[in-house]
């Protein structure tokens, strides 16, 4: 855990660092221009999209993320788009709408829970130019990165704040996500930047608290594009990654007052089935104590694939609980987008 004082020391650092006050704005490149910044307008410019997705009617997702759904999404090739996979989530119908203004159907062609990413398939080669792609992992805390979403002539500078993992509490562990100040709103799908104009994550969250100890400090969590690279491969041949999928329960978490405490439970899914319920902590997995959602999840992952039998341990009423849950693949859960 980062000591609060270095915390405090690098917040200051970072707000401080030539250049950087606020959210600043990049246009695209005059000739001649060599300034990074202005190197980096010229090369993403054209290469995000709109992307708008209708949702199949009861779809599981629907509840938490809306029968209809709008962000952003960057071009890899003339007719394929990446972008954050909730967006596009059980969609039967997906719209996708240049930076020229020109809009093309296109399908889901993929999507991969563990990362977060999803694919856009589009029936006509889009009018835009496909990204470069970079590496994330040589991202680093207080580097310089460039943000650009659906409908923005100048790309946003940013700096990384942190590198430390994050945990959603909707089954959802990244261990090495890039999080950024100051938050941005038009985040879901966005695309993420290094001053040479290469591909580094995709937007997926605003977070009142991007780094914790720090005083609540707003900010954005993007997927590192690293996690894209080993299942690219999956996703355009088969729609999903090849390899296991991880056991998913159907719960949703939120940590209180250092408890993981259940506030949600999916209708019909295999925590529902066993009897879990909101209001439940979960303490443990079977005789291993958490210590966080983190925990809990590294915990059930490392029993095996889906289709494990997760034993939970759980807090109910003053008394100690031990509840088998038959996991499964959660994209058995939903209704599958077209194409996966």
């Amino acid at each position: 855990m980062r000591h609060p004082i270095l915390t405090c020391a690098l917040l200051s650092a970072l707000l401080a660092a030539p250049g950087f006050a606020g959210a600043t704005h990049v246009a695209p490149a005059s000739s001649g221009a060599t300034d990074t910044r202005a190197i980096a307008g010229e090369a993403v410019s054209g290469t995000v999209v709109r992307v708008d997705a209708k949702i199949v009617p009861g779809a599981a997702t629907s509840t938490t993320l809306g029968a209809r759904r709008s962000g952003s999404g960057v071009i890899l090739d003339a007719r394929t788009v990446l972008t954050i996979g909730y967006l596009v989530l059980e969609a039967d119908e997906v719209d996708v709408t240049t930076a020229a203004g020109v809009t093309v159907p296109g399908a889901v062609a993929g999507y991969d829970h563990a990362s977060g990413f999803g694919l856009i398939r589009t029936a006509l080669p889009m009018i835009g130019k496909a990204v470069e792609i970079g590496d994330s992992d040589l991202v680093g805390e207080s580097q310089p990165v460039f943000t650009l979403g659906h409908g923005e002539d100048e790309a946003t500078e940013l700096r990384v704040l942190s590198r430390q993992p994050f945990a959603g509490g909707w089954e959802y562990l990244l261990e090495r996500p890039i999080l950024t100040i100051p938050p941005v709103n038009n985040w879901s799908g966005s695309a993420l930047f290094t001053p040479d104009g290469k591909l580094v994550g995709v937007g997926s969250l605003i977070m009142a608290d991007a780094l914790p100890g720090a005083g609540r400090v707003p900010g954005n969590l993007f997927v590192p594009i690293n996690l894209l690279k080993p299942i690219i491969a999956d996703l355009r041949a088969h729609g999903r990654s090849k390899s296991a999928a991880q056991p998913w329960l159907g719960v949703t978490t939120e940590v209180f007052r250092g408890h993981v405490v259940v506030i949600r439970v999916s209708r019909d899914g295999p925590a529902d089935g066993a009897g879990i319920s909101p209001g439940d902590i979960i303490i443990g997995v079977g005789d291993e104590t958490i210590s966080g959602q983190a925990d809990l999840y590294r915990r059930i992952w490392k029993r095996g694939p889906a289709g494990t039998v997760v034993p939970l341990r759980l807090l109910r009423g003053g008394e100690v609980r031990d509840v088998p849950v038959p996991s499964i693949d959660r994209m058995d859960f939903l209704k599958r987008p077209v194409g996966v």
